[in-house]
């Protein structure tokens, strides 16, 4: 079958991951021991997209667990789904990397990667058929930034043929860790354009604001936050691991949502999304989940997708009994409605998918992932912040000191201002430069 490989780096990383497992495990039919104890064919006819079965009614994820400090997998060993992960396939040093992204990428990092390597390699060859990489970390801290993206590159580098998907919590304003954030971030972001095949954007302060404004939590902690990024990574993965008409593996999801190489940073929302006094006055239709996903409130990822425009996106709908002809209405209402908000040289832009089961608890769930411009007000803030710090050399000797050197702060800021210039570009390109940009060079190959 075609298997999945799952990196969980850094301390978000692992927590995330932690909270995918759990998710998934439940809709899979599978205890905290890896026991199956499924009802359904549906549950066990792609297990092993994300699991090795071991033994009989014995599942193990696979997973690869790593951190550059041991206190988060003391969490994990801890916890009710200990026995439910490989012993093996914990990987983690003793020194931390102290929030710096150069620590997790040349020195702490360097000394734990071919140990690492050693485990992805191991398995890859269990596996039939592997279609790549699932790699869950964070990019404000030193751990999931730095060894992260070392990981991501020598991945890249030994199995270049595999794709490579990353959840990726992105520095928020309103929560912000540390203050060398910026500097983590821009580093990370020039090894993702790089050598990521997709990145599902995820950012803590839009997650804080569906939690209060939405599902009005007074306090909410990281449980919380997780559960949402979970029931998204269950979403957009509900089409690899449980029969579907659409996006049934990662290169196929790819295909539809990147138009150009370079513009792979997807958000994310998800539905229904309700309040608990809320759940019994809503009705979870196909109209109203449509509305929910297309909601700029619900966006996981700090971006107002009314200030860009869509290039791609895909809308993934699961429960049972949904009418593909309702679906294909709705989001075609949708899109006449929000058409000033799609490019127009992209026709049919929305890919839409069913997926017979539905979510653990609920009768019918959607997951959007879009492909938007707006994303860039996001790399737009970062580059400014890094700007403001970087002119007057602030920090820059505490990644100095771990063998970096100045010029690559210079390069990662500059491509990823390449990059923002291309989502504009494409955000401004209308329909007639788009087909007069083909007769050019149409014209041009006559010529010549």
């Amino acid at each position: 079958m075609r298997e999945i490989i799952n990196l969980q780096v850094g301390q978000c990383g692992n927590q995330i991951g932690s909270c995918f497992w759990e998710t998934i495990s439940a809709e899979h039919g599978i205890d905290a021991r890896g026991s199956y104890h499924g009802t359904s064919d549906y549950q066990r006819e792609r297990l092993d997209v994300y699991y090795n079965e071991i033994d009989k009614e014995k599942y193990v994820p696979r997973a690869i667990l790593v951190d550059l400090e041991p206190g988060t997998m003391s969490a994990i060993k801890a916890s009710p789904s200990a026995s439910l992960f490989k012993p093996d396939n914990f990987v983690f040093g003793t020194s931390g990397a102290g929030n710096n992204w150069a620590k997790g990428h040349y020195t702490e990092g360097a000394e734990l990667i071919d140990q690492i390597l050693d485990v992805v390699r191991r398995e890859m060859e269990s596996c039939d058929c592997p279609q790549g990489f699932q790699i869950c970390h964070s990019l404000g801290g030193g751990t999931g930034s730095g060894l992260g993206t070392l990981l991501l590159s020598k991945i890249k580098e030994e199995f270049p043929s595999r794709l490579i998907s990353t959840y990726s919590v992105l520095p928020s304003p309103k929560v912000t860790d540390t203050v060398v954030e910026p500097y983590n971030s821009i580093l990370s972001l020039h090894h993702l354009i790089e050598n990521a095949d997709s990145v599902f954007c995820i950012d803590n302060g839009a997650l804080f604001d569906i939690c209060k404004r939405t599902l009005k939590l007074p306090n909410p902690d990281f449980v919380h936050l997780n559960g949402l990024i979970s029931q998204v990574m269950s979403g957009v993965t509900c089409s690899l691991r449980f029969p579907g008409q659409l996006n049934s593996d990662l290169r196929k999801l790819s295909v539809n949502l990147i138009p150009f190489t370079r513009l792979h940073f997807f958000s994310v929302a998800g539905a229904p999304i309700v309040s608990k006094d809320s759940e019994k006055y809503v009705n979870s239709n196909i109209m109203e989940l449509a509305s929910q996903m297309f909601d700029p409130n619900n966006m996981m990822t700090a971006c107002d997708t009314r200030k860009g425009k869509y290039l791609t996106a895909a809308a993934v709908f699961r429960g049972r009994n949904i009418s593909t002809q309702d679906v294909d209405h709705q989001m075609h209402l949708l899109q006449s409605k929000n058409a000033n908000n799609f490019v127009g040289w992209i026709p049919n832009n929305i890919t839409t998918s069913v997926c017979d089961v539905a979510p653990t608890g609920l009768s019918v769930s959607g997951t959007f992932i879009a492909n938007t411009t707006a994303v860039k007000t996001l790399f737009q803030r970062y580059a400014t912040q890094f700007s403001q710090m970087f002119r007057r050399k602030a920090f820059v000797h505490w990644y100095l000191n771990e063998g970096m050197e100045e010029n690559e702060f210079t390069e990662a800021e500059s491509n990823l201002r390449d990059l923002i210039a291309e989502y504009q570009q494409y955000e401004d390109l209308s329909v007639e430069d788009a087909v007069g940009g083909e007769q050019e060079e149409e014209m041009k190959e006559e010529e010549e």
